[in-house]
């Protein structure tokens, strides 16, 4: 993808940014519920990924750090890494991925979440980018 392309993909996808989440610079969301975070990846990486085809998710109830990996997704053109971007233990999976994962193609923001993740330190939602930084970050991106 060119500069120009990037810019275009990052232009295209504003509209697709919902406000009440927050985002991590390797494209992962959270939506904070009180102590849990629901966790997924964010419209612009699935769009970059294309058709999503397997995803690996982490087993409920392992201990996770921010920044660590947690599982894989496997689309028609490469393998990505997702990483949790806050720390704590996994509550729950979205074990409907596994017969379904183009969901996240369809929904990243809704049915197509990945996990909940019980927060061990709710000070590091603040640390992650709002909507509108979020933007910002993918409009500065360059390939």
């Amino acid at each position: 993808m060119t500069s120009k392309d990037t810019r275009d993909h990052a232009a295209g996808a504003a509209s697709t940014i919902p406000k009440d989440l927050r985002y991590h610079e390797e494209h992962e969301w959270i939506r904070v519920e009180g102590k849990q975070a629901t966790l997924g990846i964010s419209h612009f990486a699935q769009d970059a990924l294309g058709d999503i085809v397997y995803i690996e998710l982490p087993k409920p109830g392992a201990k996770v750090t921010a920044g660590q990996q947690i599982g894989e997704v496997e689309s028609t053109k490469t393998t990505s890494s997702i990483y949790t971007p806050i720390s704590g233990t996994i509550a729950k999976v979205n074990t409907d991925l596994k017969d379904h994962p183009e969901a996240v193609n369809a929904e990243p923001y809704g049915r197509g979440w990945m996990a909940v993740i019980e927060l061990s330190d709710a000070a590091q939602v603040n640390k992650l980018m709002t909507a509108d930084q979020y933007q910002a970050f993918l409009s500065s991106q360059k390939t």
